[in-house]
């Protein structure tokens, strides 16, 4: 093999061997959206109530690592994401404002809510002041 040859096959095997250290590009994870859906709560001043049972939704980057979810910054639970969506049923326990924040790998998505007094009613809940 000639030096130029052998320059360049060693060019080549060095680029080709950084290449598959660097890797492809990975996805960052992270929540890229939080709801609080209301279910079945009615009121006049907000649909969340205390004792009512309200969806918290985050929509992720990734769905394969566990989402943490907080309600005024206290951890509620560490919940497994299905099909890139990770669900955790939420029952307010005292009536204000709450922040809730969903968080996947340090990357963080919250909604505002304000949450009156709830009564239910089977599977509703009516909910008063907020």
């Amino acid at each position: 093999m000639s030096d130029r040859k052998f320059i360049i096959t060693v060019a080549a095997l060095g680029a080709a061997m950084l290449a598959t250290a660097l890797g492809a590009p990975t996805a960052t994870a992270g929540v890229s959206q939080m709801t609080v859906k209301p279910n079945l709560s009615v009121g006049s001043a907000t649909n969340y109530g205390t004792g009512c049972t309200h969806q918290l939704l985050a929509r992720l980057s990734v769905g394969i690592i566990p989402v943490a979810f907080y309600d005024n910054g206290e951890l509620l639970a560490v919940v497994a994401p299905t099909d890139g969506v990770a669900m955790y049923n939420w029952v307010p326990s005292y009536t204000g404002a709450h922040t809730m924040t969903a968080v996947q790998d340090g990357i963080a998505s919250s909604a505002n809510v304000s949450v009156g007094r709830g009564f239910r009613f089977g599977e509703s809940c009516v909910v008063t002041g907020g």
